[in-house]
């Protein structure tokens, strides 16, 4: 083993860490658990005490965390690529750029994410409210401690399902793998790096404002959908009642016959720009969801 070798699997990590700098958090946190869930099952599985020189055998199999470094940041390139959804070609004019929003899967995926937010966000304000009330309730309790602990890791695994769906929906990079949970460290230290892990606040935070974008997500959707499909197809029910195919009770009051396209097209036009709309919420949300459920990258 070289001077500059680690020597420990925390030496190790350190040094990954090091070498993935600039690359995406979700990518980090993946990698660091990755290797340190291989690194300490070898460790666990040899009966030597020396732990530098295991880890050098590890190593030498595994390879050096700029090895594991480049091969990650060449493989997420070949995954990325394997699972983007195919994009529609670049349009020329303003035009086919404005309705080719049809043709994106993604503005799809966005709407649908829209309309379940509101569903997800109860539950997650709900859980989290909950379990926050409950732990400072306990505190004064022997019981107390094991239940936040119980609260915090159960909130992080929906932390963890919740960026897979954002990943999956909005596009947006999420962790594959939780932070590698270490089962060394005596339970009152883990206690106190959950309370000074940002990310275990970040992960409240964002449960709590999942109800009110859930409810603004929900009614924008529903309400840019529901609108735009009731001025396009209000000028063929006043076509049919003209006609008689239809019964309408009251006075209607049917515009020129001209005037008719023009209201189809205006709720086409609405319905294209509920679908951008869609998308960049998507987009937005997606970048919250990165910022306050992933552990920030260490810049050293």
């Amino acid at each position: 083993m070289t001077p500059s070798a680690p020597r420990s699997v925390a030496e190790y990590l350190e040094s990954l860490r090091i070498e993935l700098q600039g690359a995406d958090p979700a990518l980090i946190q993946d990698a660091l658990y990755d290797a340190e869930e291989h690194l300490r099952a070898e460790l666990a599985q040899s009966v030597e005490s020396d732990e530098s020189r295991v880890l050098e055998t590890i190593i030498n199999s595994y390879g050096s965390p700029d090895e594991v470094a480049d091969a990650y940041r060449a493989n997420e390139v070949r995954v990325q690529a394997a699972l983007q959804t195919p994009r529609p070609g670049p349009r020329q004019s303003a035009l086919g750029r404005f309705f080719g929003v049809y043709r994106d899967p993604h503005s799809y995926l966005a709407l649908l994410y829209l309309l379940l937010a509101m569903f997800t966000g109860v539950f997650y304000f709900t859980f989290a409210v909950t379990g926050i009330s409950l732990s400072i309730g306990l505190a004064v309790l022997i019981i107390g401690i094991p239940f936040f602990i119980l609260f915090i890791g159960t909130a992080r695994v929906l932390a963890l399902a919740e960026g897979r769906l954002v990943e999956s929906m909005l596009g947006t990079r999420m962790p594959r793998r939780p932070p590698y949970p270490d089962s060394q460290t005596p339970w009152p230290k883990r206690v106190l790096e959950m309370l000074k892990d940002s990310r275990t606040w970040g992960t409240l935070l964002y449960f709590v404002l999942m109800l009110p974008l859930g409810i603004f997500y929900f009614v924008f959707a529903v309400a840019g959908v529901v609108t735009s499909f009731a001025i396009f197809l209000a000028p063929l029910l006043l076509l049919a009642y003209h006609f008689g195919l239809v019964e309408i009770d009251g006075i209607v009051h049917t515009p020129h016959v001209l005037l008719l396209p023009l209201i189809s097209l205006l709720g086409l036009v609405l319905l294209t720009l509920t679908m951008h709309l869609a998308r960049g919420l998507g987009y937005l949300h997606g970048q919250l969801a990165k910022s306050l459920l992933v552990r920030p990258a260490r810049k050293d």
